[in-house]
């Protein structure tokens, strides 16, 4: 069970009319945004989601955040024109178990559909190969902040680290949880996280 998420029209039907003949593939809907893939996906359930990165409305990136939180189940092919890295790699942390490209060979596609629908990684060879070269760069190490942390902030980081959430925090040192994730907030720029 496939859904179909591309905001090009010409793109979306071509590529259900390709899908549609393939035995095994049965393409049961398709959208037009991010924010129509999530309401898609709860109403269908697919067990994979073709889906374009560049959308209106909602990117694609954003989509498969949302639709891996509410739809584990629902495995996600990402299909786009571009293999920029800041595309790339925020849709494979948001949950997209593989990426094409859309100039791919048509039984290639059919291949990573099915290699997602089993729970297998797919990635075109141009992916894996940038994949490949980032796990190979040595990791940047941020400069150190000019600005220490606090003593509050230092508190709060100990809590945290006790595993406490921040309601929890909150009530320990006596302020409000929105002082709680402003304090965290500085904590993670401070420190390069």
């Amino acid at each position: 069970r496939l859904l179909i998420v591309d905001d090009q029209a010409i793109v979306r039907k071509g590529t259900m009319a390709l899908l549609s003949l393939i035995e095994g593939i049965d393409v049961v809907g398709e959208a037009v945004n991010g924010q129509e893939a999530v309401l898609q996906s709860a109403t269908l359930q697919p067990d994979v989601i073709l889906m374009d990165l560049m959308m209106p409305i909602m990117d694609g990136v954003e989509a498969i955040r949302q639709i891996s939180v509410a739809q584990p189940q629902s495995r996600i092919l990402a299909l786009t024109s571009f293999i920029a890295d800041d595309k790339l790699f925020p849709a494979i942390k948001a949950g997209a178990l593989g990426y094409m490209v859309k100039d791919c060979e048509p039984e290639d596609l059919v291949k990573a559909i099915r290699q997602v629908h089993r729970g297998e990684p797919s990635l075109h060879p141009s992916v894996a190969r940038k994949v490949l070269a980032e796990l190979r760069q040595p990791p940047q190490s941020g400069t150190p902040t000019p600005d220490p942390l606090t003593e509050r902030e230092l508190d709060v980081l100990r809590l945290i680290a006790t595993g406490f959430d921040n309601d929890t925090i909150a009530e320990r040192l006596n302020i409000t949880e929105v002082t709680v994730r402003t304090h965290l907030s500085h904590i993670l720029d401070k420190l390069h996280l």
